[in-house]
């Protein structure tokens, strides 16, 4: 995917996120792109699903996987509006999806630099290119609002 397409499709993972604040989650939302398409969008639902790992990233891998048939997400790239965490990098890695393009940095739990940099890591078979700060001030801004809102 060329780099100038980066904001358009954070735009588009800023919507998901603006749906899951809509439901009370924390706004976060993700696209993932296959040969230049979305094949899958979606967003935070743990707390209206009583699931922890509801994940943005988690969502969208699991519709891409249905929709591709496979367990194998290769060539595709993730859009995501917050660092990853270290449970959702895990499932970027098994699902092998190529590169991870995400806007704001997660100073508690981000994995791609923020809390720990996971992929120098050895242990790993697959490593995604990992690009971080697209949009990073639309994305943090939605966050910052949700939380804000949440202690008023």
């Amino acid at each position: 995917m060329p780099n100038h397409n980066y904001k358009k499709w954070m735009n588009i993972a800023l919507k998901e996120a603006n749906k899951a604040s809509k439901k009370n989650e924390v706004p976060v939302g993700a696209i993932l792109i296959y040969q230049n398409e979305i094949i899958s969008y979606g967003h935070n639902y743990s707390v209206s699903k009583n699931d922890p790992t509801l994940h943005a990233e988690i969502d969208v891998i699991r519709k891409a996987c249905k929709k591709m048939d496979n367990y194998r997400l290769t060539n595709t790239t993730l859009v995501v509006t917050l660092e990853p965490c270290l449970m959702c990098y895990g499932a970027i890695v098994q699902s092998r999806i190529s590169k991870v393009v995400f806007g704001a940095y997660d100073k508690k739990t981000g994995v791609c630099g923020s809390c720990a940099n996971i992929e120098k890591l050895r242990c790993f078979n697959h490593k995604p290119d990992i690009v971080g700060g697209v949009l990073e001030q639309d994305c943090s801004l939605i966050l910052k609002k949700f939380f804000q809102e949440r202690r008023n």
